[in-house]
């Protein structure tokens, strides 16, 4: 096996972003060995190129054409660790795509990550994102990230703590140019509660006790529920959430709430403040099932920009701005954009 994979020259891209935005790559290289990594980055240093490290690109939009090196991480395999009565690690390779990870694990009926269920990417993207659906977080289960530290060139493992996970957040989004992730493992259990905190899994299982339910019966209903109001990158090219749920203090949300009394949010735990619906904030804004010639807000879940065809990531982002303007103003609230926008290269 060599080391240095192939180096391919002026790649098509659009297979490897789910917006489905046309751009191009001066080089690209698909690793699938961890040998390969270490060789592809000496490669790209020796010719002084920028590096852009993509998985499954559900949570990227490219601005630009790159004239650099693309690094598409396909590192496969998965396997069971410490397994016990109660539970085991799911070691998972940083190429695995996302959702047929969670579908293998509850139907080895162990849970933890079934609310998890059809999030679009792979394993190695979980972490970055600390991707969360339904009451539940990649970090409350992550036991530890492998991970190559570029600053060194050695491959270190960083504990969920050491990942200084927040919504949305990691250090691996607060430090870009330092770490490839190359595995994450996950404690899963056989017993674990299931979360049926949000209305729409509860309503889904009707009076089914929740002492009958399983792993692939939560996973089952988390697809329903998103497949009803989620569009599918397949066919509606799409990252998913575009905002995050701006987070608020209590102050700050009483004041909103004498002002709409409709207002949807969440508590936070711990009295961290309380959580606002962005898809609501876009909806109040009009922007729901907006659409120009390119790309426009999905119809049944405003927090969803969608590429109608040939949109580029400039249309995209201008339509994001638009949108972020207009919740600024009727609610002195900022949106803050999910997916990352490229040049995120070093």
């Amino acid at each position: 096996m060599k080391t240095l994979p192939e180096i391919r020259e002026r790649v098509d891209l659009t297979p490897y972003n789910s917006l489905a935005i046309a751009a191009s790559a001066r080089y690209f290289a698909r690793i699938t060995h961890r040998e390969q990594v270490g060789a592809t980055l000496a490669w790209a240093a020796e010719k002084n190129l920028p590096v852009l490290i993509v998985g499954g690109g559900s949570n990227l939009v490219f601005r630009a054409d790159i004239e650099g090196l693309v690094v598409h991480m396909a590192l496969a395999g998965r396997h069971w660790r410490d397994i016990s009565i109660e539970g085991a690690t799911l070691v998972l390779g940083a190429g695995e795509n996302w959702h047929g990870a969670v579908l293998y694990a509850a139907r080895s009926g162990y849970r933890g990550i079934e609310n998890l269920a059809l999030i679009p990417g792979t394993c190695g993207g979980a972490p970055v994102q600390n991707i969360g659906a339904y009451g539940v977080e990649l970090a409350d289960t992550l036991v530890c990230v492998t991970a190559l530290d570029r600053s060194s060139g050695k491959s270190v493992t960083l504990s969920a703590e050491a990942c200084n996970f927040a919504y949305r957040d990691s250090l691996f989004k607060q430090q870009p140019e330092r770490y490839l992730i190359l595995d994450v493992h996950l404690r899963l259990s056989r017993n674990r509660p299931f979360q049926l905190g949000y209305g729409e899994l509860a309503a889904y299982f009707g009076d089914t006790p929740v002492s009958k339910l399983n792993a692939e019966d939560m996973a089952e209903a988390v697809m329903a529920v998103r497949r009803r109001k989620l569009p599918d990158p397949q066919r509606l090219p799409n990252a998913g959430s575009f905002f995050k749920n701006p987070v608020v203090c209590q102050r700050v949300f009483d004041q909103l709430q004498s002002r709409f009394s409709d207002l949807v949010a969440y508590p936070l735990p711990h009295g961290q403040g309380m959580k606002l619906a962005a898809g609501w904030l876009i909806e109040q804004c009009g922007w729901k099932g907006y659409r120009n010639q390119w790309v426009g807000v999905h119809n049944s879940q405003a927090l969803v920009l969608i590429n109608h065809g040939g949109g580029s990531g400039t249309q995209l982002l201008a339509l994001a701005q638009e949108i972020r303007e207009s919740v600024q103003a009727r609610f002195d609230v900022e949106l803050e954009q999910e997916p990352l926008t490229q040049p995120a290269i070093n």
